[in-house]
Protein backbone atom coordinates (compact mmCIF):
# COMPACT_ATOMS: atom_id res chain seq x y z
CA UNK A 1 0.00 0.00 0.00
CA UNK A 2 1.02 3.73 -0.47
CA UNK A 3 -0.58 7.07 0.66
CA UNK A 4 -1.98 9.87 -1.45
CA UNK A 5 -3.08 13.62 0.02
CA UNK A 6 -5.97 15.06 -1.52
CA UNK A 7 -6.20 18.88 -0.45
CA UNK A 8 -10.37 18.94 -0.70
CA UNK A 9 -10.18 23.01 -1.17
CA UNK A 10 -8.86 22.30 -4.63
CA UNK A 11 -10.59 19.11 -5.35
CA UNK A 12 -13.95 21.60 -4.69
CA UNK A 13 -12.04 23.98 -7.12
CA UNK A 14 -11.26 21.72 -9.14
CA UNK A 15 -14.86 19.83 -10.17
CA UNK A 16 -16.47 23.36 -9.30
CA UNK A 17 -18.58 21.60 -6.38
CA UNK A 18 -20.52 25.22 -5.76
CA UNK A 19 -24.14 25.65 -5.00
CA UNK A 20 -23.80 29.41 -5.50
CA UNK A 21 -22.00 32.00 -3.75
CA UNK A 22 -22.22 33.86 -0.22
CA UNK A 23 -21.43 36.55 -0.63
CA UNK A 24 -21.27 38.55 2.64
CA UNK A 25 -18.86 36.03 3.74
CA UNK A 26 -16.97 36.48 0.05
CA UNK A 27 -17.04 32.41 -0.13
CA UNK A 28 -18.69 29.76 -2.63
CA UNK A 29 -21.43 27.54 -0.87
CA UNK A 30 -20.25 24.11 -1.05
CA UNK A 31 -22.46 21.66 -2.71
CA UNK A 32 -21.54 18.17 0.08
CA UNK A 33 -23.18 15.90 -2.85
CA UNK A 34 -21.06 15.92 -5.37
CA UNK A 35 -18.09 16.35 -3.70
CA UNK A 36 -18.82 13.55 -1.59
CA UNK A 37 -19.76 11.52 -4.97
CA UNK A 38 -16.42 12.67 -6.68
CA UNK A 39 -14.39 11.74 -3.20
CA UNK A 40 -16.48 8.27 -3.04
CA UNK A 41 -14.92 7.49 -6.58
CA UNK A 42 -11.69 8.83 -5.19
CA UNK A 43 -11.59 6.04 -2.43
CA UNK A 44 -13.22 3.08 -3.74
CA UNK A 45 -10.81 3.16 -6.39
CA UNK A 46 -8.01 4.01 -3.77
CA UNK A 47 -9.48 1.01 -1.62
CA UNK A 48 -8.93 -1.44 -5.23
CA UNK A 49 -5.56 -0.88 -5.22
CA UNK A 50 -4.74 -0.47 -1.66
CA UNK A 51 -4.12 3.11 -1.47
CA UNK A 52 -4.41 4.93 1.50
CA UNK A 53 -5.64 8.81 1.19
CA UNK A 54 -4.65 11.49 3.25
CA UNK A 55 -7.92 13.98 3.34
CA UNK A 56 -7.18 17.42 3.70
CA UNK A 57 -10.36 19.34 4.82
CA UNK A 58 -12.02 21.57 7.78
CA UNK A 59 -15.56 20.79 7.50
CA UNK A 60 -15.42 16.91 8.81
CA UNK A 61 -19.23 16.26 9.70
CA UNK A 62 -20.04 16.35 5.97
CA UNK A 63 -17.61 12.80 5.77
CA UNK A 64 -18.87 9.14 6.41
CA UNK A 65 -17.00 7.28 9.50
CA UNK A 66 -16.09 4.59 7.59
CA UNK A 67 -13.52 6.24 5.44
CA UNK A 68 -11.10 7.35 8.49
CA UNK A 69 -8.62 5.49 10.27
CA UNK A 70 -7.33 8.56 12.14
CA UNK A 71 -8.42 12.38 12.46
CA UNK A 72 -6.81 15.38 13.41
CA UNK A 73 -7.51 18.20 14.81
CA UNK A 74 -5.49 21.25 13.97
CA UNK A 75 -5.95 24.02 17.15
CA UNK A 76 -4.51 27.71 17.11
CA UNK A 77 -4.16 30.05 19.57
CA UNK A 78 -6.47 33.12 18.69
CA UNK A 79 -3.97 35.55 18.44
CA UNK A 80 -2.07 33.61 15.89
CA UNK A 81 -4.70 33.00 14.27
CA UNK A 82 -5.94 36.36 14.04
CA UNK A 83 -3.08 37.57 12.21
CA UNK A 84 -3.32 34.30 9.79
CA UNK A 85 -6.97 34.83 8.76
CA UNK A 86 -5.98 38.94 8.42
CA UNK A 87 -2.84 37.70 6.35
CA UNK A 88 -5.37 35.52 3.72
CA UNK A 89 -7.07 38.55 2.98
CA UNK A 90 -10.16 37.76 4.98
CA UNK A 91 -13.22 40.01 5.51
CA UNK A 92 -14.10 41.04 9.36
CA UNK A 93 -17.47 38.60 9.02
CA UNK A 94 -15.62 35.34 7.90
CA UNK A 95 -12.44 36.22 9.97
CA UNK A 96 -14.87 36.76 13.14
CA UNK A 97 -16.79 33.49 12.34
CA UNK A 98 -13.28 31.58 12.12
CA UNK A 99 -12.30 32.97 14.99
CA UNK A 100 -15.30 32.11 17.22
CA UNK A 101 -14.96 28.45 15.38
CA UNK A 102 -11.75 28.21 17.21
CA UNK A 103 -12.75 29.60 20.28
CA UNK A 104 -15.97 27.52 20.79
CA UNK A 105 -13.93 24.42 19.17
CA UNK A 106 -16.18 23.43 16.77
CA UNK A 107 -14.20 21.68 14.73
CA UNK A 108 -12.71 19.84 17.59
CA UNK A 109 -16.48 18.85 18.66
CA UNK A 110 -17.75 17.66 15.59
CA UNK A 111 -14.73 15.48 15.03
CA UNK A 112 -15.16 13.88 18.51
CA UNK A 113 -19.55 13.55 17.47
CA UNK A 114 -18.87 12.08 14.08
CA UNK A 115 -16.19 9.33 14.61
CA UNK A 116 -15.01 7.21 17.20
CA UNK A 117 -12.96 9.09 20.15
CA UNK A 118 -10.11 7.03 19.40
CA UNK A 119 -9.21 8.21 16.19
CA UNK A 120 -9.72 11.62 17.25
CA UNK A 121 -6.57 13.42 18.13
CA UNK A 122 -6.00 17.29 18.59
CA UNK A 123 -2.91 18.99 17.92
CA UNK A 124 -0.77 22.22 18.34
CA UNK A 125 -0.10 24.31 14.95
CA UNK A 126 0.80 27.74 16.57
CA UNK A 127 4.30 27.62 15.40
CA UNK A 128 6.65 26.56 13.00
CA UNK A 129 7.93 23.86 15.60
CA UNK A 130 4.65 22.34 16.24
CA UNK A 131 3.70 21.90 12.42
CA UNK A 132 7.18 19.86 12.24
CA UNK A 133 6.14 17.92 14.82
CA UNK A 134 2.78 17.33 13.67
CA UNK A 135 4.43 16.21 9.98
CA UNK A 136 6.84 14.08 11.81
CA UNK A 137 3.76 12.01 13.58
CA UNK A 138 1.79 12.15 10.66
CA UNK A 139 4.67 10.64 8.86
CA UNK A 140 5.15 7.93 11.21
CA UNK A 141 1.14 7.03 11.48
CA UNK A 142 1.58 6.91 7.42
CA UNK A 143 4.71 4.83 7.92
CA UNK A 144 2.98 2.06 9.66
CA UNK A 145 -0.34 2.30 7.81
CA UNK A 146 1.93 1.53 5.02
CA UNK A 147 3.68 -0.94 7.18
CA UNK A 148 0.32 -3.08 8.14
CA UNK A 149 -1.42 -2.63 4.96
CA UNK A 150 1.59 -3.65 2.77
CA UNK A 151 0.26 -7.27 2.59
CA UNK A 152 -3.39 -7.26 1.88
Amino acid sequence: GFLRHINVGELIKDHKCYEGRDEELDTNILDEDKLLDILEGILDKAVEQNEGIVIDFHMPLIFPERWFDLVLVLRTNTEILFDRLTAREYNDKKRSENMEAEIMQIILEEAREGYATEIVHEVPSNTIEDMEQNLSRVEAWCRQWIEDNSDK
